[in-house]
Formats: C-alpha cells, structure tokens, sequence
C-alpha cells in the first residue's frame, strides 16, 4: 500500500496545472460516492481510516465484563461442555483500512467508481475462569488482515443547477473478502484452541451486496452543504449459511470555505446496521461476538473535517475525525470510541471535478 501511495505522490507531482475548484466540492472526505465527474475524466483516490473500540454496552447502558458473564445468556448453552453466561469478553478492537478507489466518467451523465481495500483487525479478550463465577483466567489477542469485499458503482447524473445537484448511486459490493479466518483462543478450561473467529474478526461478507444512494449537494458563496443516503443490503446467504445485517445511512454536512483552497465541514450521519441472518456451524463460542443476535445496533456520529486543494490544482488531500453522540447496540456489543479518516485524491484529466 505505501508503493502505491508513493507512486500517486510522484505521479501528481508530474501534473501540470489548470483552473482551480472549490475544496468543498467534495464532501468530507468520509462520504462515498460523493460527487461525479465530466466526460472522460479519471480520479484516483487513497483513504486510510482508523477505528477504536473499547468497552461494551447493551442498548444504551454501559456493562463491564464482569456483568456480561454473569447475566448475559450463552447462545450456545446447550451444546456439550458449554457455559450457560458467556465467559469471554472482547474489551478493544483496533482497525485500519486501507482504501484504493478509482474514478472514471465514460459521459456527463455516468460515473464509474471502483473500490478495493486492505483491512487489518486486532480485538483484545478477557477470558473468566470455569463456567461460572469472577475469575479472570488471562487475556489474548487475535488478529486478521488482508483484502475485504470489493466494490463497483455507477453514479447517475440527475439535476444539476450552477449552485446543486442531485446524483444516484446504483453499486455490487463482490465477495473477495474472506470468512474463514481463524486464531488461537484462551478457553474458559484454561486451553489454547485454533478456531474459526467470530463474524466481526472476518474480512468479507461472502455475499453479493446492492449499494444503493442518493446525494444532494449545494452552495452559495462561502458556504456548502449536503445530504446522502446510502444502503448496502445483501442479496443472498453465503456458502457459510449466513449473511450480514443489511446497513443503511443518513448523511448531512455544512462546509465553509476559510480560502481558495482550504474548506472545513462539519458532519452528522445516523447509521443502522442490521444483526446476522443465519449461522456459521463452526463460529460457536461463549463470547459475544458469536453470536449472531448480538452484531446490529444504531449510532449517531458527529465529525469535523477539513479539504485542501494543493497547488496546481490536480490534488487534494483531506480528513475527518469522528466520534459517537449515541450508540444503541444490540449488546453487549463493544462500543465505538472514535475514528478518523485522511484521504487523498488526483485527477490527472484536464477537466475539473463537479
């Protein structure tokens, strides 16, 4: 991924120069799928976010682990040698995405964007002792890293004035992703097993996705705003007998523009994950993450962000830190902290953006 961002770097710096745009005619740099292009114009864009999440809750109510495993159910309580309260807990998980996209307008009412990613996820568990009781036995990690779903979407023109638009998103989001990543546990018994790891450990959905949206966005003089709505919904189970909660977005932003070539914005997004239809047989453990009725919930999210266009008119780089006002998850689910994204984005065309 570094090679690739260098390579970006090098290749805007052998750009010549044309008109200037507006920074705020991107959104934040959060928001897919934002804007479309003119005719024969390519757009290469890297993203790289950041996410933290520490501590549980169920609902709205905060849990420490002890209070999970002496009143949260076991799913799997009925199956041999298994706990009737869940026994591990996950107390933080840490992710990075590395985000490649790609742009390209065939006319001035269609635009291609192309998606690809490299995830690295990292979640830390307490493990109680025995299947009852208080006892902390250890803690353990796991890990999983490589290449998530890819995705492909057409952005449809649909009014455009000299201060809005209006543009629908019409996607697939393809299985790359893999389901079948496993690790090392710490067993309430006090052994090491290799299993396959729980739904939120995993690289993919193994299904195919509709993306789906619609955005608006306008300005006037220094000031810019916008909405979108967006969906990913699944088509179908997986090979594994299950698929993810569908997800839906609602996005609004204000922009200011402080210079020529500075904007910055702030963002409120409410968003709605549904929990996974279905089971994977060999994802059963006494821990939350497992469980399958334990994966949804609805967040909103407040962010603060920022667009610069660089010199020359070709670059732009931008970011934006987010942080939870409300979570209401379907517990106990651990909770999120924060996040923040930094983007960057060329458009070797002679062309502006819109």
């Amino acid at each position: 991924m570094k090679i690739v961002l260098t390579a970006c770097m090098v290749v805007c710096a052998c750009m010549s120069v044309n008109a200037g745009t507006r920074p705020d005619s991107h959104a934040p740099i959060g928001i897919m799928g934002d804007h479309y292009h003119k005719t024969g114009e390519i757009m290469l864009s890297y993203r790289f976010m950041h996410m933290s999440m520490a501590g549980n809750r169920n609902n709205t109510f905060d849990l420490t682990p002890e209070q999970i495993v002496t009143t949260a159910t076991n799913l799997f309580a009925v199956a041999p040698m298994m706990p009737p309260t869940l026994r591990v807990v996950p107390t933080k998980m840490t992710m990075d995405m590395h985000m490649l996209g790609v742009m390209y307008a065939p006319n001035d009412r269609l635009t291609l964007m192309g998606m690809v990613n490299h995830i690295n996820k990292d979640m830390t568990h307490i493990t109680f002792a025995g299947p009852v009781g208080t006892t902390r036995l250890g803690s353990f990690e796991t890990k999983t890293s490589g290449i998530g779903d890819i995705s492909v979407s057409g952005l449809i023109k649909l009014q455009e004035t000299s201060q809005s638009r209006w543009h629908l998103t019409l996607g697939l989001s393809l299985p790359t992703g893999s389901t079948t990543e496993t690790g090392a546990i710490l067993t309430p018994m006090n052994q090491r097993p290799s299993i396959r790891l729980p739904y939120p450990m995993q690289l993919g959905s193994g299904t195919y996705d509709l993306i789906s949206g619609l955005t608006y966005a306008g300005h006037r003089h220094q000031w810019g705003w916008g909405v979108q709505w967006r969906s990913v919904v699944r088509l179908q189970d997986n090979d594994k007998n299950y698929s993810l909660g569908n997800e839906h977005g609602l996005h609004s932003w204000l922009s200011y523009q402080i210079s020529q070539r500075v904007s910055t914005s702030l963002r409120l997004a409410y968003e709605e994950k549904g929990n996974v239809d279905g089971m994977d047989k060999l994802i059963m453990a006494p821990v939350q993450t497992a469980d399958p009725n334990r994966q949804g919930g609805q967040r909103v999210n407040f962010s603060i962000g920022a667009n610069v266009v660089l010199p020359g008119e070709r670059m732009r780089i931008a970011m934006e830190i987010h942080a939870p006002l409300q979570q209401d998850l379907s517990g106990p689910q651990l909770e999120t902290d924060w996040y923040a994204t930094l983007g960057i984005q060329l458009i070797p065309s002679v062309h502006g953006a819109n």
